[in-house]
């Protein structure tokens, strides 16, 4: 075979008579063991719509495999559900269960020697989570999108999770009924799919795309449709072929790719998230990544697409009119993808887009075209200054002020700010700072959906801004800026600030600062003293003494080597 069989040191030879035996339990006959053993890390679980269907899909991608002549054996890995968990103490396990996903499904793959992995994942985390450990392996290895939901409807508009999120916002400052609240948490959700917006599911599942790693339009198809079960079957099919040649990850995984992802992103309008995922992934994948080079392609990329949070369509829109690969041969016509990039299916990223168009279909306004864009750069901008030496991460598109200066109102925990905001306590020009939510500090890196919803249902969205070393939910939008390092936790600047200070966000700039003399820095820092940890047992407290900063991805293993 013109493979490299690793599976064959577990079922070969007179000393793993044992190990056939086991295997020969769960179905294999003698010609099995020559046939490649592939695992299929399955994320199913009834938690969330987001991962409800995944279980029939890797079912079909298990049955494809099989016919093509591998040994496909399933595995589970865990998901949180970040929309249950939003607001809550049990956010603070949503970033930590990608490192377990990771973690996971590295463990099965090497513990078992497998040949191959497909992963099948939904919600948020699933997915990088699964390319982390996708990059750490290196072995033939294909990502299946469980999908996008379905958008509900109400009164004539599209619904999606965060609508329920804002009408709180809007039911606290009385601007709705609590019939209507009803109403829109009713019907945000109507069936299997994860968010439907280019919230941080559907920006990481194009990403992949992108990269080379799943499917071409197989990133935004809906969860519920025909066609996203056929994907999953050709997928499977897909990675046998790649066993069989040994298209290996890191050969598809490349700066290109990174840079390539990146650039969809960016066209795309999509999650702040993007920047700490994929520079995980890149980390994993031991391909030199860092926070400005997000900058950088930020000022050359328009972005193309009006989807929300911030725009009016979601992703089965998007999907309708030609998806991500419409997006990115657009984008490949105009010099700004490298079209040499391998895929996973053996092809370049050319030879996968060579019979789309090369502008998008006419009479509809999802995908603009390229001289008519929604805005002519990227919109997720990395600031510094004073206040975030190592860099942070803001939206800077769709909104009405690109700057503001103003007191900060200061908040040790997201619970305490949305209480300060349903209650009324918020003004016009205010600077809301919001920390100790950082990857050591929360642990986990909260995502700050319920304040930065709360205000944008107050009215208030277009008038105050946010300050968080958390991260936000790729359905928030507004003056928001996350990821600030260095955290609070461990004496970044942003643990200096006191009610009152003048704070500045200029996104034209990209400045972040606290406007304060530098003497008076230094007399605050020299007071400052770490907080006690939040958690000194369990997996929490494991991760807070293992995470890096949220500049380098907030990844665990930085400080192991």
């Amino acid at each position: 075979m013109p493979w490299n069989n690793r599976s064959k040191i577990v079922t070969e030879g007179v000393q793993r008579t044992p190990n056939r035996a086991m295997l020969r339990a769960v179905g294999f006959s003698d010609e099995d063991f020559s046939k490649p053993i592939v695992g299929i890390a399955n994320g199913f679980s009834t938690i969330t719509p987001c991962n409800a269907g995944l279980n029939d899909l890797s079912l079909r991608a298990e049955a494809a495999m099989r016919t093509a002549g591998a040994m496909p054996q399933l595995f589970g890995t865990i998901t949180i559900s970040d929309g249950i968990s939003m607001g809550t103490e049990g956010m603070k396990y949503s970033l930590v269960s990608r490192e377990v996903i990771a973690d996971a499904i590295e463990t099965v793959c090497n513990g078992q020697s497998m040949d191959g992995v497909l992963a099948v994942g939904g919600c948020d985390k699933n997915m990088p989570g699964a390319m982390i450990a996708i990059a750490r392996l290196n072995i033939p290895a294909i990502f299946v999108y469980g999908g996008t939901i379905k958008p509900g409807h109400y009164k004539d508009r599209d619904l999606t999770i965060v609508s329920a999120f804002e009408a709180v916002g809007q039911y606290s400052a009385k601007k709705i009924a609590e019939d209507e609240l009803l109403e829109v948490e009713r019907r945000a959700c109507p069936g299997a799919g994860s968010c439907g917006g280019m919230f941080t599911a559907n920006t990481m599942s194009s990403a992949i795309e992108a990269l080379g790693m799943s499917l071409r339009a197989s990133s935004t198809m809906a969860a519920e449709d025909p066609e996203k079960a056929h994907s999953a079957a050709r997928s499977g099919e897909v990675l046998v072929e790649a066993i069989q040649q040994q298209r290996l990850p890191r050969t598809i995984m490349t700066r290109k790719a990174f840079e390539n992802a990146i650039t969809v992103v960016m066209a795309l309008g999509g999650s702040t998230n993007a920047v700490l995922h994929l520079l995980a992934i890149a980390h994993a994948a031991e391909v030199p990544l860092t926070i400005d080079d997000f900058e950088t392609i930020r000022q050359r990329v328009p972005v193309l697409c009006d989807l929300k949070p911030s725009g009016r369509y979601v992703a089965t829109d998007l999907h309708q009119v030609g998806g991500v690969p419409q997006v990115m041969k657009i984008l490949l016509t105009h010099d700004l993808l490298h079209g040499d990039a391998l895929t996973i299916t053996g092809e370049t990223i050319a030879e996968v887009l060579a019979d789309v168009p090369d502008e998008p279909p006419a009479g509809q306004d999802v995908i603009r075209p390229w001289g008519e864009p929604i805005y002519a750069q990227g919109h997720l901008a990395i600031l510094r200054g004073n206040l975030a030496p190592e860099g942070c991460v803001a939206k800077i598109t769709g909104i009405k002020h690109r700057s503001i200066t103003g007191p900060a109102r200061v908040f040790e925990s997201e619970e305490t700010c949305l209480e300060a905001v349903l209650a009324g306590q918020i003004n016009p020009g205010d600077v809301l700072i919001v920390r100790y939510e950082g990857p050591k500090g929360g642990p986990g890196m909260r995502e700050m959906l319920a304040p930065t919803s709360a205000i944008i249902g107050a009215g208030l969205g277009d008038s105050v801004g946010l300050i968080t070393d958390g991260r936000f939910s790729g359905g928030t939008y507004g003056l928001v800026v996350g990821h600030v390092a260095p955290e609070a936790a461990v004496g970044g600047p942003i643990a200096l600030v006191q009610e009152g200070d003048s704070i500045t966000i200029d996104a034209d700039t990209r400045q972040l600062q606290i406007n304060l003399p530098d003497d008076e820095l230094a007399r605050r820092r020299a007071a400052w003293q770490p907080p006690t940890p939040r958690y000194t047992r369990g997996v929490l407290a494991k991760y807070a003494r293992l995470v890096s900063s949220s500049s380098l991805g907030a990844v665990t293993d930085l400080h192991l080597q």
